[in-house]
């Protein structure tokens, strides 16, 4: 009890901005709700049994794993080797921090946007490029069709989760003493074999914060999508977000967008606890 004034405070903030909202969109999803949001009652399940009735929240689930695993994976890879260069020491590596940090500091919806009106098939400069040195008979729609335009969406939000993941990685790395490599290379263990069983296992906490977050902000990623497949007509290129987007926005129906809400936000949970519980980012840190 003596430490409850020290951690009072931040009990009371995670109640307000985790715990309230959490709870108030459980309560919502078992209400009847008008295309307003007006409250017209008790719903009890209805809105879950909605949801399951849409033919097509298989397809959409499956597009929400494909789109996390491969975002997240691609990002985390390209940014371990983005991070390692980085902490090398060459001239200009300040200036190539900092142009680094271009895609995080500039609008998401700006820069899909940009990608987006660049491979337009009629007027994008890319595809114009591509049929200009043959490699294309004429302009392509890459953002007209769902897998594309999927895939699209895939590198989009992986240039734009890199540099967060990068700078986490690059945190992870600098804190690393220099006597281990030292020890390794002493021991004759070549580069590989430092980098393998020296540098990654103390990244593990690093790589799990950028993974954890990453897979919020994926999962919960509506501009990318919404820009490069918000005009594709039915469900072929959606995830659990843009799901309920639509929901509500082209359906009207609040009410089971809130239940696809909870739907999301218990997916997340799950899938957080299984990494954690399988990875166990600080075991090998703490032994």
């Amino acid at each position: 009890m003596s430490a409850l004034p020290w951690i009072g405070p931040v009990l009371i903030l995670i109640a307000a901005i985790v715990a309230f909202p959490a709870g108030y969109m459980l309560w919502t999803s078992t209400r009847d709700l008008n295309a307003y949001g007006q409250d017209r009652g008790p719903a009890g399940l209805a809105n879950y049994r909605a949801l399951f009735r849409i033919p097509e929240l298989g397809s959409v689930l499956w597009h929400t794993v494909v789109w996390v695993v491969a975002v997240v994976a691609l990002t985390l890879a390209l940014s371990l080797a983005l991070a390692q260069f980085l902490n090398k020491d060459f001239p200009g590596r300040t200036a190539v921090r900092l142009a680094v940090l271009v895609p995080w500091a500039a609008s998401v919806v700006m820069t899909t946007t940009i990608i987006y009106y660049l491979l337009d098939p009629n007027i994008g400069l890319a595809n114009r490029f591509l049929v200009d040195i043959g490699l294309l008979d004429r302009g392509y729609g890459f953002t007209k069709q769902p897998g594309p335009a999927f895939l699209v969406a895939i590198g989009v939000a992986v240039f734009v989760s890199i540099p967060f993941t990068t700078y986490t990685i690059l945190a992870g790395l600098q804190s690393i003493p220099a006597e281990t490599q030292e020890a390794g290379r002493v021991d004759g263990a070549n580069a590989w074999q430092r980098y393998r069983f020296l540098t990654l296992p103390q990244l593990r906490p690093a790589i799990a914060v950028a993974t954890i977050v990453n897979i919020i902000n994926v999962f919960n990623s509506l501009p990318i999508l919404q820009v490069i497949t918000g005009g594709i007509s039915g469900f072929s290129a959606d995830t659990t977000t843009t799901l309920t987007f639509k929901l509500i926005r082209q359906n009207q129906q609040v009410d089971t967008a809130a239940a696809m809400s909870v739907l999301n936000f218990a997916l997340i949970v799950v899938i957080i606890a299984v990494y954690v519980k399988v990875v166990r980012p600080t075991e090998q840190v703490d032994a």
